[in-house]
């Protein structure tokens, strides 16, 4: 019977995946979806929306915070935050939390998370229900109307979190 050698060009099916999707331009990390779930879980969506995990490295989780102020805050909640992200992960994972500073994409809490910036979810205010209805009332186009009824409450909604709310 013949000895088999070492099958050197053996590949992780995670490693050819990658390799599949990023050759037609599909960028989808299992690792990096999951640690953007919990993240959310364990922060909540007002701090999910102000930052973005980038790693985890020797027990150390990076993230990137939107500004100065929102880093600050974080900071004095570290150790809240370390203690619900293991909590979520199922293990103690994270001991330390590094922040700064970077560009948060603005649609990458409502892709990750739909139904994030939803009425349902955060209801308006009668006062915003009625500028849109004013906004919209002299459209005659039922669907046109609809349309742009969902997309100014989204927009409020959004404009909740960013901080970059404008007086009506």
């Amino acid at each position: 019977m013949r000895r088999r050698g070492k099958q050197a060009n053996l590949q992780r099916l995670g490693s050819v995946l990658q390799g599949v999707l990023k050759k037609h331009n599909i960028s989808f990390d299992p690792e990096e979806q999951r640690l953007h779930e919990v993240w959310h879980k364990a922060v909540g969506p007002q701090i999910s929306v102000q930052t973005r995990p980038e790693k985890l490295r020797r027990n150390t989780l990076f993230v990137k915070v939107s500004s100065s102020v929102w880093m600050q805050q974080l900071h004095n909640l570290k150790a809240e935050i370390i203690e619900k992200f293991n909590q979520h992960i199922g293990k103690e994972l994270v001991k330390n939390v590094h922040f700064s500073i970077g560009e948060i994409p603005s649609t990458l809490p409502e892709k990750l998370y739909p139904g994030l910036f939803s009425p349902e979810t955060y209801p308006l205010k009668d006062k915003e229900k009625k500028l849109i209805e004013k906004s919209i009332s002299s459209i005659a186009d039922k669907d046109l109307k609809e349309i742009l009824k969902r997309v100014m409450t989204k927009n409020i909604i959004r404009r909740r979190f960013s901080g970059t709310r404008k007086p009506p």
